[in-house]
């Protein structure tokens, strides 16, 4: 077989060229830390590394999505909180107004502090999350839910609720409905009272000059079973509240520990051995120089270095 000097020189230098390619693209993964830089490089690890990728970037979405329904739980729970202590100072105005010895201008006091009380309620009811949304808003309202018209106390947003897009039921809102205006009346089951109402409805008559004490005694008596009914219901809506809490923990837990998931899904596919790199690299180092001096060594042996 006889080889030629050109296609020696071109096979050379063909090889020359491979394992420079080579060692120049382990060199890169080396500096970059990474095993897959192109889909090409590994197809099926590309893959994965797009599904990992995926997975946390959509428990990022949830994450972000937990965390305004969080807030607002805690909002609510504390405006809850802040409206049972409004109704633990009414019902003992309640319970001070049925002093048989007051006057009527003393049950005007009791109910001119009680008006004030009903709208700082009414100002918690109607509190936002800091977002543009309102706590009590159910499923939307463009303003405050609860309105004060001429008949009292109306809600005026959408009764229900919103869920965070979290992949688990999670409250983002409360029925401000229900809170408020549908306690369950435990002196007539299946009704329903209005804590305005009832407030309203103490006001009214405590400032009504002229009643007797029986009178008065029945008006106590009814305002206290409005305002307990009231404290109840909204003691069991905070209960709620602290429990979406805590299942918001349970939720938050499972999203770190997917996203974790993914991301060592992605480091896996897509990493590189350092150690195994830096071997790969000396080695392929190694090889072209070798290279290098054989093309040097064969450089030489032409026919013409040998008759000039």
């Amino acid at each position: 077989m006889r080889i030629s000097t050109a296609s020696a020189f071109d096979s050379t230098v063909a090889n020359l060229q491979r394992r420079q390619v080579a060692l120049s693209e382990a060199q890169i993964q080396l500096t970059s830390g990474k095993r897959v830089l192109r889909p090409s490089d590994d197809p099926a690890a590309a893959a994965q590394v797009e599904r990992a990728l995926a997975a946390a970037t959509r428990s990022e979405g949830q994450q972000r999505a937990l965390d305004a329904a969080r807030n607002s739980m805690a909002l609510s729970e504390s405006a809850l909180g802040d409206a049972g202590n409004i109704l633990q100072q009414a019902r003992e105005m309640m319970v001070s107004s049925g002093n048989g010895t007051y006057t009527d201008a003393e049950r005007k006091t009791v109910a001119d502090n009680l008006r004030g009380l009903r709208n700082d309620l009414l100002a918690v009811a109607n509190r936002g999350d800091g977002s543009g949304r309102y706590l009590f808003g159910g499923q939307g309202s463009d303003g405050p839910p609860l309105l004060d018209a001429s008949g009292g106390v109306v809600y005026g947003g959408t009764s229900g609720g919103m869920q965070a897009a979290t992949g688990e039921a999670m409250p983002l809102s409360l029925d401000g409905r229900a809170v408020w205006l549908q306690a369950p009346d435990p002196a007539h089951p299946g009704a329903h009272v209005s804590v305005f109402d009832a407030l309203d409805q103490a006001v009214a008559e405590l400032g009504t000059p002229g009643r007797t004490a029986a009178q008065a005694a029945t008006t106590v008596s009814a305002g206290l079973a409005g305002i307990d009914a009231a404290m109840a219901n909204l003691s069991s809506w905070r209960s709620a509240a602290g429990e979406a809490l805590n299942r918001a923990d349970n939720i938050g837990s499972r999203l770190s520990q997917a996203k974790l998931d993914a991301q060592s899904q992605r480091s896996a596919a897509e990493d590189l051995d350092m150690v195994a790199a830096v071997s790969a690299v000396q080695a392929k180092q190694t090889g072209y120089d070798a290279a290098l001096k054989t093309y040097s060594m064969v450089q030489r042996l032409s026919l013409f270095d040998y008759i000039k």
